[in-house]
């Protein structure tokens, strides 16, 4: 939407952990973290596929050190207590009773050689060739876009009240948030959704109050829209759900992981990938810089957009827009990105502390607009450490 000033409706949507797709995301970045964790040079590309009682585990490893630390018993005992903390105890899907089949092979060695025979030089390749755009504006107080920041926050509540509560909520749940722009700017919520898997014994008249209830506890400051312009389970019927419903696969809510729509996607998916895989590691750097930029207020809104060739270890090319009201030199800044930040996959790694058991966290509820912290490295790239450097050399 940068540089959009007109008046126009938006909409974004969000997916809860329990969702089959997010259930194939959280476990191949829980199998990335094992990896990690024994090893930190550790090179992972994991897939999985969920569906009636059976999770399928697919891709590429590579690991030099500690590798008694991951074994097949050790990734199906997580893999399972991964899908208890979620909540599905269900008979078409339960962490207990499902089977887990584990095709995990050791990593390619053309792609490795792209990358380990660079790093032995210091000069770290990137593990695959690819575009990443990323973007930050003023819509909210961490800089996402509304639509997409509204829509994860309905449904982190909903998910704290299932797990705190004895409730009628199951863990499958989506929500659809819709903004009303006046000259680009959000000006309110014209219109909630929210389909959530309950028990088949709650009725609609309940499952609505409470989701309500929630939505207005997730948006204490924004205007709920009226009672027609919320819509609760339009289907009037959610009790199969999750990987028993619908079969889920790694990687295919790649909007939702990013900013809803509002902004450009250069198509990789990130759950299951180790830093190497610049679809992963450059997007979270270009988050990193975009933010810093309007957190700098040069800029009410940043795009990046950064390439790069396998094997090849800094980007092929930058390219950065703002919007025109703020009339920011492009070039000059793109220099002091140049200058300040190692963009290589090694650079990257260093800088956001990529090489360390911080990604299963990621894989739900978006990777960006979250909280940071120094201790882990987790969420590094939504520090604001940037942005005085931006001001001393702009």
């Amino acid at each position: 939407m940068l540089g959009n000033k007109d008046n126009f409706l938006f909409t974004s949507e969000s997916v809860s952990e329990g969702h089959p797709d997010k259930v194939c995301d959280q476990i191949s970045d829980l199998i990335l973290d094992i990896y990690l964790a024994a090893d930190k040079n550790a090179r992972v590309a994991c897939e999985v596929l969920a569906t009636t009682n059976k999770i399928v585990i697919a891709g590429e490893v590579s690991i030099k050190n500690n590798s008694n630390m991951v074994t097949k018993e050790i990734i199906d005992k997580r893999i399972r207590e991964k899908i208890k903390e979620i909540g599905y105890e269900q008979d078409g899907f339960h962490w207990k009773n499902l089977s887990i089949d584990n095709f995990l092979h050791e990593q390619s060695k053309d792609i490795a050689l792209g990358v380990d025979e660079i790093e032995d030089q210091k000069e770290q390749g990137a593990g695959d060739q690819g575009i990443m755009f990323w973007y930050s504006c003023e819509e909210t107080e961490n800089l996402m876009p509304a639509p997409i920041e509204y829509s994860h926050t309905i449904l982190r509540e909903l998910a704290k009240y299932r797990h705190q509560n004895e409730s009628f909520f199951g863990p499958d749940s989506k929500s659809q948030v819709t903004m009303e722009y006046d000259k680009g700017i959000p000006k309110r919520i014209s219109s909630i959704v929210v389909s959530t898997q309950h028990l088949e014994s709650a009725n609609n008249q309940e499952i609505r109050k409470k989701v309500i209830e929630i939505i207005e506890k997730s948006l204490p400051d924004k205007k709920i829209p009226g009672s027609k312009d919320i819509l609760i389970n339009p289907t009037g019927r959610f009790v199969v759900g999750g990987p028993d419903g619908d079969a889920g696969l790694t990687g295919r809510k790649i909007i939702v992981d990013t900013y809803g729509g509002a902004a450009p996607h250069g198509g990789g998916a990130f759950s299951g990938k180790d830093y190497t895989k610049v679809d992963r590691s450059a997007a979270y750097m270009a988050r990193f810089i975009s933010k810093n930029v309007v957190a700098s207020k040069i800029a009410k809104e940043c795009l990046i957009q950064l390439s790069y060739a396998i094997g090849v270890s800094k980007p092929i090319s930058i390219f950065l827009k703002t919007d025109r009201e703020s009339n920011v030199d492009c070039k000059k800044l793109i220099e002091i990105i140049n200058n300040k930040i190692d963009l290589s996959p090694s650079g990257i790694k260093n800088f956001l502390q990529l090489d360390r058991p911080i990604y299963q966290p990621t894989a739900s509820y978006g990777h960006f607009g979250r909280k940071p912290s120094s201790k882990t490295g987790l969420f590094s790239w939504e520090s604001l450490s940037f942005a005085d450097i931006i001001i001393e050399n702009y």
